[in-house]
């Protein structure tokens, strides 16, 4: 049999047909492709009903496919000082980008940058924003030839001012092209410059720039109250982003953080900061500290230090690694002999201290250690009454082994080697002395012990008022401007250390200080025409990181605390100076003699009705668009001072926002655009020139301190400077 016919004979055996194969396939293919429809159609019907995929939403991701959200940025809180007068407060600024995506239209109408117009919009950005011409060119042609859908203008495109960003609006329009288009970016004002600029901090835009963060100071330690909630509006929006005519947006409204008035003074702010710099460029100290404060209530009416920055310009903040600490609560130091006021104090309540009795100066020998007076006991013989006048650390050490245990124990009252809970960020609790007898003794006259300034203040409180220890404030109360609820902070009394008897006593041995001839270690030095001061000096060591004591001949923390006047103190003021290039005993005086004259003189100038008048308040309101003349007289009627800027016929900027408050009386600058005349600014505060120079975007210094007397341009004349100075004076 052939192998054909074998092979047939197989093919038939098996049933092995062609037709009969195919016809199996066929059925075999039509039943999965059946099977596969159903289990489609099963899927599909369980989308369809349960509107999910994978645990998606399929009606949540179309509604984000047609659906937009745009952030309300809730307004900062303000920072005002105790009278009204703003001292942080909210701005604008923008950032500029051109789109070229030919897409970007409406209707017929272009709103891209076209090719054509390159050389316009370059000559533009050049003439607004310092930016090459060349360099803006090239950026509109690469960003078109790599067909990007915008392109920005690096640091030349950012912090643009609304002045700036209308100019530039107003030349495109002049020319009649498109492209150009500005993002709006939260900022902040500081109108004062330098003005204690580590308690009052400053902010910065956050990382998704829907609003501001603080970095230091109140705008940190109260970031929280200030920056309020951020709202959105929801809206239906096309293929290109933008938002569909004829929808309605939802609208989730923003909730304006609070505003906050410190219990500063800007008067005596303002008059301190003059006098720090005039005292730091002589002297040249490493730091330098100053806080005055009202003895009854606590309430700071100033303060500040120096390293200092600028939060308006940020200037200052790049030099030394200490302008990051505010000295007040984060350094801890050993005060020298300012402390020997507790120490007396303590020895008077404990009954060990007799102002007659005699003791031989000099030095004195504990455990293995010998203490020596600063003279070296050149004086001889001295009373107790003079171991303070004199500032003798023998007396204070023969004190403080008197009352044994009890002078720890009154450091504890006091509160030092505690935080103060001041509310300020990173606050340090500073160090009592050690259980060794050599620290103990050393403490009495301010060594081996470590403070901040906040103790020390809080600790004098109680000597300036009658033996009751206040708690320093720096705020005067919190107001929520939406609803007007305020909450007002009250005087916090924190005990009794010392009597009332006691500390009279003290006071009146601290005038010894600066009145007696021959115990007085500021004899002639320190003074207030018209008061008796009760005052103390100190010269501290300061303490090396290597161990020891820092050498040199002028290494040491120089201070003094001044209570005024010695019979009932208002006020008490405390400065340090800390290893300055060169000193001499006036040094601080040059501080402490005019600051506390000028806070007298407001005390007994300032009567109720006056600062009931200071303090009426005017809500802004918002006067742009509205016509000159208009705008001006409704300002006017409102109690505000208008000053007009400008030639044009409606108002384009104003120097204080809607909803802010100002004192009755106070200026409000309103700019018309077109040409601007420089005003007469002859009285004006430092603060609304700079308001002045904010809202015409030129820098503006000064000389002096106080209200302007010179101007660098004459009134009236035309403004095209970009810078001006001024002169001020008391």
């Amino acid at each position: 049999m052939s192998l054909k016919n074998k092979f047939r004979r197989f093919m038939e055996k098996k049933n092995l047909n062609p037709m009969n194969n195919r016809k199996k396939v066929g059925i075999i293919l039509f039943a999965t492709s059946i099977g596969l429809f159903f289990l489609f159609a099963v899927r599909f019907s369980y989308i369809v009903i349960g509107g999910h995929v994978a645990g998606t939403s399929l009606a949540e991701k179309t509604e984000q496919l047609y659906k937009g959200s745009e952030v309300v940025k809730a307004k900062r809180g303000t920072i005002y000082d105790r009278n009204g007068v703003a001292l942080a407060e909210d701005a604008k600024s923008y950032s500029i980008k051109a789109i070229l995506s030919k897409t970007y239209t409406t209707g017929d109408k272009k709103l891209y940058a076209q090719e054509k117009d390159f050389d316009k919009i370059a000559t533009i950005l050049h003439k607004n924003l310092s930016i090459e011409k060349s360099q803006a060119l090239k950026i509109l042609q690469d960003g078109a030839k790599n067909e990007l859908y915008q392109v920005e203008f690096g640091n030349y495109g950012k912090n643009i001012s609304q002045e700036t960003r209308q100019t530039i609006e107003s030349e495109m329009k002049k020319e009649n092209i498109a492209g150009l288009y500005f993002e709006d970016h939260s900022a902040r004002m500081y109108p004062n410059g330098v003005f204690s600029s580590h308690f009052i901090g400053y902010a910065v835009p956050n990382k998704d720039d829907t609003g501001l963060v603080g970095k230091l100071g109140l705008e940190a330690a109260y970031n929280d109250v200030l920056s309020g909630k951020n709202g959105k509006i929801i809206y239906q929006k096309d293929n290109y982003q933008n938002a569909l005519p004829g929808t309605v947006a939802e609208e989730e409204k923003a909730v304006n953080g609070q505003d906050i008035y410190t219990t500063l003074d800007s008067r005596l702010q303002s008059y301190l900061e003059t006098l720090m710099d005039q005292v730091n460029d002589e002297y040249q100290p490493e730091e330098l500290t100053a806080v005055l404060m009202k003895a009854k209530t606590g309430e700071i009416l100033a303060m500040g230090q120096r390293p200092t920055f600028n939060p308006e310009t940020m200037e200052g903040l790049q030099e030394k690694d200490s302008v990051w600490r505010n000295f007040l609560v984060q350094d801890s130091y050993e005060p020298g002999s300012t402390m020997k006021v507790f120490t007396t104090a303590a020895a008077i309540e404990e009954g060990k201290f007799n102002e007659n009795e005699t003791f031989q100066s000099g030095k004195i020998k504990v455990a293995d250690a010998t203490i020596n007076d600063h003279d070296y006991g050149a004086k001889g013989v001295l009373t107790m009454r003079q171991a303070l006048s004199w500032s003798s650390n023998v007396g204070m050490v023969m004190l403080e082994q008197r009352m044994g245990g009890a002078w720890y124990n009154y450091l504890q009252k006091l509160g030092f080697g505690q935080s103060t809970h001041s509310g300020l960020d990173d606050e340090v609790s500073g160090a009592l002395p050690t259980e060794n007898i050599v620290d103990r003794a050393m403490s009495a006259y301010g060594q081996a012990v470590g403070v901040t300034n906040f103790q020390m203040m809080k600790a004098f409180t109680s000597i300036a008022n009658n033996g009751t220890m206040i708690q320093p404030r720096y705020i005067s109360k919190i107001v929520d401007p939406t609803t007007g609820e305020e909450r007002a902070t009250q005087t916090e009394v924190l005990g009794q250390p010392f009597s009332k008897e006691t500390t009279q006593k003290v006071r009146e041995y601290m005038r010894d200080v600066v009145e007696s001839e021959n115990y007085g270690s500021a004899y002639g030095v320190y003074s207030v025409p018209g008061y008796n001061v009760s005052a103390k000096t100190g010269t501290a060591q300061i303490a090396s990181d290597t161990g020891g004591y820092q050498t040199g001949e002028t290494a040491y923390l120089y201070s003094i605390v001044e209570m005024v006047p010695s019979e009932d103190p208002e006020y008490v003021l405390y400065l340090t100076m800390k290893h300055p290039k060169t000193y001499d005993r006036d040094a601080l005086a040059k501080i402490a003699n005019p600051l506390m004259k000028r806070a007298m003189d407001f005390k007994e100038t300032e009567t109720d009705e006056k600062t009931e008048e200071a303090t009426e308040k005017v809500t802004v309101a918002d006067y742009r668009n509205l016509g000159t003349d208009v705008a001006a007289a409704d300002a006017q009627k409102s109690g505000l001072q208008p000053i007009v800027i400008g030639d044009g016929k409606k108002v384009k900027k104003q120097s204080t926002e809607q909803g802010d408050q100002l004192i009755s009386g106070e200026k409000i600058i309103l700019y018309t655009g077109g040409e601007k005349l420089m005003p007469d600014v002859t009285g004006w505060s430092k603060a609304d020139i700079m308001k002045l120079g904010k809202i015409l975007g030129i820098e503006v210094t000064f000389d002096g301190d106080g209200y302007c007397t010179k101007q660098s341009l004459a009134p009236y004349e035309k403004i095209t400077d970009d810078k001006l100075s001024f002169t001020l004076e008391e």
